[in-house]
This record gives structure tokens, C-alpha cells and sequence, in this order.
């Protein structure tokens, strides 16, 4: 079917799969999975999966078991870890809250706030020259890009490069970046007094971090927040079971 995982794709994250041999025999964990990517891709609720999947109680009790275990962190950590980041880009993407995930009393908590087009998550990623994703984090939407810098570009491998837009031209992400021996290929504002180095060239490798946006909102669920607890969501990969999943899935046809 159209969200499955085909038998290439299943090699790929079989052996990052918790497996207890004790107890209760298991349910298939590809047919688990199929499910799970289908709710995300789909956007669908959760009460609305496919018999074919199984009973949707057991996909939901295990994507939440494993986003509580940290197994799709753990996933999205290994399918990066087997490409080299000589190059790294940082940016910042909006995803608009649904209605049924908006709820203002608690807005700060859920990492919705109000932007130009209403009620809105901003997403903020570092990914790797080949687009695949490092570190993610999720601010109101109001939030500046540059606020989770300290964060986001606290522990970079020396000898790299960053790649960021006018948005990161600051004098302190330049000297954060710097202590810890990268450069930051950022083009430099037109008020900026002090000369820096810039590639033009180099900097068109930025389009890998855009296709990365592009990949995972073909995910509704990433596309549209319709979950309560965004933020939560965001920062234990539970939405980013999707980030594997388009990335294994990113050639195929919408």
C-alpha cells in the first residue's frame, strides 16, 4: 500500500526495534509500524485505522511506549549517525495548530502562539548536507529563529561549517560557532559593518534543509498540529516517527 514500508525500508530500522522474546508472543512490529506510519501520513485519528493494521489500541500503546522509551529518538539519531555532517544547516519552519489542537489557556505549554497567520508551532532543525535531521526543537510561533541557537548549536564537530540565512546574522551565533572551530557560512546583513567570509557557492547547499521541511510536512500530522501537547510531541519524536519515515520514503510519488 501506499504508506507501507517496503522490504528495503523494513531492513533499514529492523534492527533498531526493541524485541523481547519473553512473554506474551508479540504483534508483527512491521504491521505496528505500517499502522503508525499510515496515522501520520494520513492524518488521520487513530480510531479510524485500517483493520488490516491490527487493532489500533496496540499501535497506539506502542508508539507511546517507544516515544516514552526514547526508541524513535534513538532511530532518527542512528539513521543520521550513518552519514557523515562535514556540513550542517540550521532553520526554522511554521506549522500552523489546528483546531483541535489550539487551546489558549495553556497556549504556552502546547508551543502555539500567535503569528501573522493565526495560531502557530515553529519548528526549529539542524540537518546534515544530505538533509537528514539532527537535533529539533519547537517554540511558540512567535519566537524568534535564532532563540534556540545555544541550543541547537551547542556541540558541532570542529572542522565543519554551518550553513544558515540572514536570519542567524549575529555576532554572537558567529563567535558560538567559532569557539568550537566551525564556520558559519551566513550571509551577511546590509547593515553589517564588519566584513565576513561568505560563500555564495556553498551557500546553495541550503536547499537541503528546505527539502527536509518539505519531506515531513507530507505528514499531516507534522503538516497541521491537531495534537494537544505539541511540544511534548516534538521534543520525545513521537510526531518524528514521520522524520524516518519520509526520509526512507522521500523518493517515493506523493
Amino acid at each position: 500500500m501506499r504508506y507501507e514500508l517496503s522490504d528495503s525500508e523494513w531492513s533499514v530500522i529492523d534492527a533498531m526495534i526493541p524485541n523481547k522474546p519473553r512473554g506474551v508472543p508479540r504483534v508483527d512490529d512491521r504491521r505496528v509500524l505500517n499502522g503508525i506510519f499510515w496515522i501520520l501520513r494520513s492524518g488521520a485519528p487513530w480510531r479510524d485505522l485500517p483493520a488490516i493494521y491490527g487493532p489500533r489500541t496496540t499501535c497506539y500503546n506502542r508508539f507511546v511506549r517507544w516515544r516514552r522509551a526514547g526508541i524513535w529518538e534513538s532511530i532518527v539519531k542512528a539513521l543520521a549517525a550513518r552519514h557523515d555532517a562535514p556540513v550542517q544547516m540550521i532553520d526554522t519552519s511554521m506549522v500552523r495548530v489546528h483546531q483541535h489542537g489550539a487551546c489558549i489557556a495553556d497556549g504556552a505549554r502546547q508551543a502555539s502562539g500567535r503569528s501573522r497567520g493565526g495560531l502557530a508551532t515553529k519548528l526549529h532543525a539542524v540537518v546534515n548536507g544530505k538533509g537528514l535531521p539532527l537535533r529539533l526543537e519547537v517554540t511558540p510561533g512567535e519566537v524568534h529563529d535564532n532563540r534556540l541557537c545555544l541550543t541547537l548549536l551547542g556541540d558541532l564537530n570542529p572542522k565543519t561549517m554551518v550553513i544558515a540565512d540572514l536570519g542567524y546574522d549575529a555576532d554572537w551565533i558567529r563567535a558560538l560557532v567559532d569557539e568550537q572551530g566551525v564556520w558559519a557560512n551566513i550571509p551577511p546583513k546590509r547593515n553589517r559593518k564588519d566584513p565576513v567570509c561568505f560563500s555564495p557557492h556553498l551557500y546553495r547547499a541550503r536547499n537541503h534543509i528546505e527539502r527536509f521541511f518539505n519531506r515531513i510536512k507530507q505528514c499531516r500530522r507534522v503538516a497541521l498540529a491537531t495534537t494537544s501537547w505539541p511540544q511534548t510531541i516534538w521534543r520525545s519524536c513521537s510526531w518524528h516517527l514521520s522524520i524516518p519515515g519520509c526520509v526512507l520514503m522521500s523518493s517515493r510519488p506523493g
